[in-house]
Formats: C-alpha cells, sequence, structure tokens
C-alpha cells in the first residue's frame, strides 16, 4: 500500500520538512502542516508559490511524478503582470528557449481570475499597470520554469498557484490543508 499526500501548500512555506540552511530565521516548512510520517514531496513549490504539493512514501511513484522523460502534465494558474493574450502567449505554446534550454511546448491559455483564496501577504499592485490570469500546462520542472516563461514573453508573474499535476487537482483543499489517498 502506498500513501499519497495531497496538500495546499500556502504562501510562504518551504516544500521540505526541515529548514537547514536558516536554522535561527524559523521559516515554515512542511512539518508545520503534514503530520503524516515517511511521505517526501514529489517535486516542489517555490516559497513563494502556491497550490498543489503531492507527498508520497513511494520512490517510484515519486520519480513517475518527477522525471520530465514521464510527461506527467502539471497546470499552473498564474496572475501576470499586463494583460495576456494569444500572440504573447504562442511562445510558450511553441516552446521558449531560456538560459537552461528549450521548454518542450506547453498548454497556454488566457483564463478569467479564478475563484481564490485571498493570499497573505496580498500582491503588489499598480493602477496604472494591468494584471491578467493565464493558465499554463507543461510536462518537465526546471528551477522557476513558469515564472521564467513568463517573462521571457514580457508577462512577470504576480501570483503563482499549480493547480493540478497529472489528474489530481487542489479541488476541495483550502491553504494548509490536506488529504490522504493510499493506493494499492
Amino acid at each position: 500500500m502506498r500513501t499519497v499526500v495531497l496538500f495546499n501548500k500556502p504562501f510562504n512555506v518551504l516544500s521540505q520538512f526541515t529548514d537547514e540552511r536558516h536554522p535561527g530565521e524559523a521559516r515554515v516548512t512542511l512539518s508545520d502542516y503534514i503530520g503524516t510520517t515517511g511521505v517526501y514531496p514529489a517535486g516542489r513549490l517555490d516559497r513563494d508559490s502556491e497550490g498543489l504539493l503531492i507527498l508520497t512514501d513511494s520512490g517510484p511513484l515519486q520519480h513517475k511524478l518527477t522525471d520530465p522523460v514521464n510527461k506527467v502534465s502539471k497546470t499552473y494558474w498564474a496572475q501576470v503582470e499586463g494583460t495576456a493574450n494569444d500572440e504573447l502567449l504562442q511562445p510558450l505554446r511553441d516552446g521558449i528557449e531560456l538560459k537552461d534550454g528549450l521548454t518542450r511546448p506547453a498548454k497556454a491559455q488566457c483564463m478569467a481570475a479564478p475563484d481564490l483564496w485571498p493570499r497573505t501577504p496580498p500582491i503588489r499592485t499598480r493602477k496604472s499597470v494591468p494584471t491578467s490570469w493565464i493558465e499554463l500546462s507543461i510536462q518537465e520542472g526546471r528551477n522557476r520554469q513558469v515564472r521564467r516563461m513568463c517573462a521571457a514573453v514580457g508577462l512577470p508573474v504576480l501570483r503563482l498557484v499549480r493547480y493540478r499535476v497529472g489528474s489530481w487537482t487542489l479541488n476541495g483543499l483550502n491553504p494548509g490543508e490536506s488529504r490522504v489517498i493510499a493506493l494499492s
């Protein structure tokens, strides 16, 4: 029996159980939220990103979810600075050159603002600069990839929420909540 934990990681929480790099800073980690023992994150979300984080006690499942060879799709909702449109998103669909190489083609589309919880602290806003939301699905997970892809097309990310990993979604999970699933 394998254990899977679906966790809605809040903003400003590290995707690890301990903070050995900054032991005196008392930064919030997974151990502040996850009581299930023996599970480890399958991938990660940056401290300033929110949303679905999968934890498991299964090495093979962890590998399946994180190795780009397996092409497990991850969907992100990004609030970006500027007005997104099909012309700006097309390079993301084609694959875009980043400093660490060409990305795989992504599914990218404009979307209405999702019904999300308020973020603490709130994102910065400028009255003279509009914001918009995009949905981006990728099959790899380079460091800060979604943020770098959006910045490359002139749409800096203000808020980033991972909505889906494979067939699992955030549905029914508030920030800081988790759901344990037993898989055979």
